[in-house]
């Protein structure tokens, strides 16, 4: 075929034909039609043979063109007033701050970059939660959270004191320095500042609405998740990784407004390209409804005239590296390397100044175009929508900032560039005052101040809020687990077994069943879930709309729009994401869910870490179930599959509640307890909870153990009496090897041995620690006891720990240990094999177990180390065997 540019027309009557004919057709029928006649046209062409290349971008324009804006409902010049107000204090909290601190740091540019598109939000599209309405949930960009405040301090939910204290939260009533939710229970709704987390969690949120609405949990509304992010944030795998979902689940209760200012941290983000054409095919490739909002209403007269399209070919052509420069540079430049180009662009701006050129605006500072756009938003059905807003960063800075590549890292200002913030944004602060950068606002009766509580009345109330309490749930009594309690007779079963047995019990009971949440990743056959696809169904906005493969048989495979099980597909952060949403349910829907995620073990901390750092934050409840959990319990899988160190992780994060259970009775109180306190105390704490698919027998609970259990460990076993004897310590799966270790020291060295089951290490540390700090503050008192040594205290060493996990999980609680404390672990790499080859090697089985304890008996002096080494060649250990760790 030719090979024409796309600029090139060589038969121009032609042209004027076809587009007369849309033109009519658009003027007559609407764009609707004129779409469908260009659809057939490109099929009929494709179907007779003709390649026709595929194009997902529109032109660089406004996607919603002028004649078709509505009428903007706001007072403008109030609107610019308080947008002026709320820009000067977002600046002069930072520049405060930095004045009594380099180490405060903060973000200007961000948020002048921003200022419009969150103000038109605020005065006519965001609802708070109010009677009759559970409002709009909006995840603000956190490198804006100045503005945020700004706002805030305007409508009087912050005063002068607390924006003083911004970044300064030690000795509490400070100001965080993004959208925490943990450090601000009551304001921000969600974490969004680690990059990338909030777009996935947004989408995730806005299906787990529909979620509840299908199954008639909460009404069914015209709520919205919107959600903002910056343009250098898509380059985050998060931002974009789920943006074909929403697509599937017809999310319109979705929209990310993208703050397209060109911008990274350190420079362009496509200097060579353009970010809104690449975010544009890409989404819309998606199936998303993409709208563009590039151009200002300044340029509407300069597009009106262009009646060759040469302006629009000069606006395509330009990369965004220029445009970068066409706001930095000033008119000047502007009419030379843009206007300049051709002559008849040139003409078009003779008449024009060169402020008049350089105050050309673009579309995200414009609120006539960021109005059209929410609107349109708002109103879209059937698909989630992006808004790709055009901005500059750092606008209003000038020449400290304004369109620069150092503008993120802007936090200073001299007296200078603050006169001209002030004299363009018109802030009444005299010159004398202007270096103290005071917080400038209208008096109460204003009408700047009355305009503003007007708007947000009208809309609810205030945002950003949080609710902290939902309505309560009972909690299912322990017994209701009864037959965990008792155990399992002569039967095996793993733990994970058991933690379906739990699921299932609590999904039948008619109080509580309906909250209940199970997320599989695509396992639920390899953790025994399958039974629950019949029984209660797995969540499908469009239902089944197919017959399936397995439909002949008991467990058949059944999608609903009322199911209840999130099966997520071989996605972890979006399982995750689907965990945190329903662990909010609290605070965003006004209804308590349980959430149960259950997934392999290796492939929570390890892989979504930064989601779970954030899901302390949001203060999400609920269980995650580290199913396949330990370096030695997955046979065959290897490397990448067996974990070793979850537990580990999890000690990382202050409100997660971690436990490694070996009974199924361990599992039930654990469960049960937890649900006492994140649903029936709404205590702010997640657990973390490892699984094994090991199966052996269960014994019965003993009596009074259940304080134990919760505390983190409880004496088991206990051994014949005599002079000397080890405390045997173990957790998870290998407490079995520990209790097969005390068996061998009893019948091969006549040597008893107590046995416990610890069922958390770090719960154990924690409570240690909280004691030894009180102890310190306060020294003459009487002295508490740690936990740890009011059950050792009468038990004479040594001590001996092993787990299925790295060393450092049982070291943790050493130097609460009354005696010498030796430790077992799974340190180095995994590898497949069976059990019994894995747990010889890594050095964690019951012979490996009972040397170490000869061995620590013999460095106390309570037996020769000869016993030792008869041990070592008994039990077949060779000596010389290479290191796990490094092997």
């Amino acid at each position: 075929m030719s090979d024409f540019s796309r600029f090139d027309d060589i038969d121009p009557t032609e042209t004027r034909e076809w587009l007369e004919s849309i033109d009519s057709v658009l003027r007559t029928h609407g764009p609707e039609r004129a779409h469908y006649l260009l659809n057939q046209m490109i099929d009929f062409s494709r179907r007779s043979g003709a390649y026709l290349p595929y194009s997902p971008n529109t032109a660089y324009l406004n996607t919603i063109a002028t004649g078709r804006q509505p009428e903007y409902p706001g007072d403008r010049s109030i609107e610019r007033r308080i947008e002026a107000y709320i820009r000067w204090n977002a600046m002069a909290m930072v520049v405060q701050a930095n004045r009594k601190s380099s180490e405060y740091g903060g973000h200007i540019s961000s948020y002048a970059s921003s200022a419009t598109l969150y103000e038109v939000g605020f005065n006519h599209f965001w609802r708070a939660p109010s009677e009759g309405h559970l409002g709009d949930m909006i995840f603000m960009q956190g490198h804006s959270s100045p503005g945020i405040y700004a706002r805030a301090y305007l409508e009087g939910r912050l005063d002068e004191a607390k924006l003083n204290r911004f970044r300064q939260e030690v000795g509490g009533d400070g100001l965080s320095s993004y959208p925490h939710p943990w450090l601000m229970p009551d304001f921000w709704q969600f974490p969004t500042v680690s990059m990338g987390l909030g777009p996935m969690m947004a989408i995730y949120q806005a299906r787990f609405m529909r979620y509840l609405e299908n199954r008639e949990m909460i009404p069914a509304s015209d709520r919205k998740v919107w959600a903002f992010m910056g343009d250098g944030e898509m380059d985050e795998p998060e931002s974009m990784g789920a943006i074909t979902m929403p697509v599937r689940e017809g999310l319109d209760n979705l929209v990310f407004v993208v703050n397209c200012n060109l911008q990274r941290l350190d420079g362009p983000v496509r200097g060579n390209g353009k970010i809104i054409q690449e975010l544009e095919a890409a989404f819309s490739g998606a199936g998303w409804n993409v709208i563009k909002v590039i151009w200002g209403s300044r340029w509407d007269p300069l597009l009106a005239k262009d009646h060759t399209g040469t302006l629009r070919r000069v606006m395509e052509e330009c990369v965004d590296g220029e445009y970068q420069n066409f706001k930095s540079k000033g008119g000047a430049y502007v009419r030379e390397n843009f206007f300049g180009k051709f002559q008849e662009t040139a003409e078009m701006v003779a008449n024009m100044s060169d402020d008049d050129i350089w105050r050309l605006n673009r579309g995200g500072h414009d609120p006539l175009k960021v109005h059209a756009a929410y609107d349109a938003a708002a109103n879209h059905k059937g698909q989630p929508t992006v808004i790709l807003a055009k901005t500059v960063k750092g606008f209003g800075m000038g020449a400290a900032g304004e369109g620069q590549n150092i503008a993120h890292q802007q936090k200073k200002l001299d007296v200078e560039a603050l006169k001209a913030f002030r004299d363009r944004f018109n802030i009444p602060v005299s010159d004398k005052d202007i270096d103290s950068v005071p917080y400038c606002k209208p008096s109460p009766n204003s009408d700047e101040i009355e305009y503003l509580h007007e708007r947000r009345k009208k809309l609810g109330g205030y945002l950003p809020q949080r609710r902290m309490k939902s309505k309560p749930l009972p909690i299912p009594p322990l017994e209701m687990f009864k037959s965990q309690l008792e155990g399992t007779g002569e039967r095996e079963a793993s733990t994970t077994m058991a933690f379906v047995r739990i699921l299932s019990s609590l999904i039948r009971d008619k109080q509580i069943g309906k909250h209940v949440v199970p997320i599989v990743p695509d396992e639920a056959r390899t953790f025994g879930m399958e039974g629950m696809f019949r029984q209660v169904g797995i969540y499908s906005s469009k239902g089944q709309l197919y017959t399936p493969q397995d439909a002949d048989q008991l467990m058949f495979y059944r999608e609903d729009k009322k199911g209840q099980i999130l099966e997520e597909g071989i996605n972890e952060a979006g399982a995750f994401c689907s965990w945190l949403a329903a662990g909010t349910s609290y605070s965003n829907h006004d209804v308590q869910t349980v959430p149960f995620y259950i997934y392999y073990s290796m492939f929570g901390f390890q892989r979504i870490g930064d989601f779970i750092w954030a899901g302390g934050d949001l203060q999400s409840r609920g269980f995650l179930i580290g199913g396949t959990a330990g370096r030695t319990t997955l046979a065959g899988e290897g490397l990448q599959h067996q974990d070793g160190h979850s537990l580990v992780m999890s000690s990382t994060v202050p409100n997660c509640v971690s436990y490694d259970p070996t009974y199924g009775y361990e599992l039930a109180v654990i469960i049960q307890d937890g649900m006492r306190r994140m649903i029936g105390e709404q205590e702010n704490v997640f657990y973390y909870i490892t699984c094994m698919n090991e199966n052996y027998v269960h014994p019965p609970m003993p009596s009074g153990v259940e304080d134990g259990i919760l505390k983190g460990m409880y004496l088991l076993q206990i051994g014949d009496q005599g002079q000397v004897r080890p405390q045997l310590m173990g957790s998870g799966t290998i407490l079995r090897e520990v209790i097969g270790a005390a068996e061998l020291l009893d019948k091969d060295f006549g040597i008893p041995s107590d046995v416990w089951s610890v069922t958390s290490f770090n719960e154990l540390r924690r409570e240690a620690l909280a004691v030894e700090r009180w102890n310190q503050l306060h020294p003459e008192h009487p002295q508490k006891k740690t936990y740890i040594e009011t059950c050792l205290a009468e038990r004479k060493g040594p001590y001996i720990a092993a787990t299925d996990y790295m060393k450092i999980v049982p070291d943790q609680i050493q130097r609460w240990v009354p005696g010498s404390y030796v430790t077992l672990g799974t340190d180095g790499y995994g590898r497949s094999d069976a059990r019994k080859a894995l747990r010889q090697h890594f050095e964690v089985d019951k012979r490996y177990i009972a040397v170490t304890a000869l061995k620590a008996l013999a460095d106390d002096g309570a037996l020769d180390q000869k016993t030792v080494s008869q041990a070592i060649e008994k039990y077949g250990i060779d000596p010389e065997k290479p290191d796990p760790v490094t092997l």
